[in-house]
């Protein structure tokens, strides 16, 4: 591929970082609305500990699917920060990493994806693969897997 398809295909990986993250903000936005209404739908019954404990159970539900809305954000912040319009010699976020055994794109942690046919690991830059390829280059080495790869391609 030219530097140019490189660039182009790099950009639509981070597009489709961008629209799953934003679909888990949106679930996440969902569940928390619903968590409220089934707390708020507990009605009081003569057994007053099950509506608290109802209460309750929503109310947690509600906060963990706050943390995830918050981490969520703070993903799509980072992703938005990532450059993916150049080409780089060496593994840093924004890089796509190719191997015999491998393709990996450090932009988000979306875990294991299919695109375009190929298979693709997206890695968050904070994953401790990332920071094990970190500043690896071309031709470079590294353990995965109990396995030591290289690093066929970088861009």
């Amino acid at each position: 591929m030219s530097t140019t398809d490189n660039i182009v295909f790099k950009n639509n990986l981070k597009q489709f970082c961008q629209h799953a993250i934003e679909q888990r903000i949106a679930a996440a936005k969902e569940m928390i609305q619903n968590a409220q209404e089934a707390a708020n739908a507990e009605e009081k019954s003569s057994a007053g500990d099950k509506y608290e404990t109802g209460r309750a159970m929503g109310h947690l539900q509600k906060d963990m699917h706050a943390r995830q809305l918050t981490e969520n954000i703070k993903e799509l912040a980072d992703l938005q920060g990532i450059h993916t319009d150049q080409v780089y010699h060496y593994a840093i976020a924004g890089a796509f990493i190719e191997t015999a055994v491998a393709s990996f794109f450090i932009a988000a942690g979306l875990g294991k994806q299919i695109i375009e046919g190929k298979t693709i690991f997206f890695l968050s830059p904070h994953a401790p693969l990332a920071v094990l390829l970190q500043n690896k280059k071309k031709g470079d080495s590294f353990i995965f897997m109990r396995d030591s790869i290289v690093i066929t391609d970088l861009y």
